[in-house]
């Protein structure tokens, strides 16, 4: 699989634009996955953090279903692979787990995702809200999205530079 991003039309309105920049972190992120072996998706490189390419896909995608789920539909569709006992459970892995997996289970939440908000307006309202009781619109949930994948992206950066040397924008 080849990974082709693209930034969204200078010109853009601005619906198509945060869609445009979320779907080019998206593929930002599968690009600096590719071309690894399972092996290396699974490396903590950058010691002592225990972030790994696998790791940060399998965060991503509990991070999708949170927010185009939990907050926007206020449906509780549970954790992906945190638990209580292990918050942090998507970067532990079992000999179980598969990059496959990871990669299926990340593509699948975000098409929900896009479906999830496919039918709603940048003003609409999420039906969750934040601890505190605020109210999120789509907007906020799509520019919260942004700099999220922005923010793991450069970790990816450096986890991948230091897998195999490989370096790009």
């Amino acid at each position: 699989m080849t990974v082709e991003r693209h930034e969204p039309a200078t010109t853009a309105d601005e619906r198509s634009m945060l869609e445009g920049w979320l779907d080019y972190h998206r593929q930002t992120l599968a690009w600096k996955c590719e071309g690894l072996t399972e092996t290396q998706l699974r490396t903590a490189s950058v010691e002592p953090s225990e972030l790994t390419l696998m790791g940060l896909v399998r965060h991503m995608a509990e991070v999708e279903r949170y927010w185009f789920h939990e907050i926007l539909l206020d449906e509780d569709l549970g954790v992906l692979y945190s638990s209580e006992q292990d918050p942090d459970g998507e970067f532990h892995f079992t000999e179980q787990d598969t990059w496959q997996e990871a990669l299926t289970t990340w593509q699948a939440e975000i098409a929900r995702a896009r479906s999830n908000a496919a039918p709603l307006g940048l003003d609409d309202l999420a039906k969750g809200t934040s601890r505190a009781g605020e109210p999120f619109n789509l907007r906020w949930i799509y520019t919260h999205m942004i700099e999220e994948y922005a923010r793991h992206n450069g970790h990816a950066d450096l986890v991948r530079e230091r897998v195999d040397g490989a370096t790009g924008d």
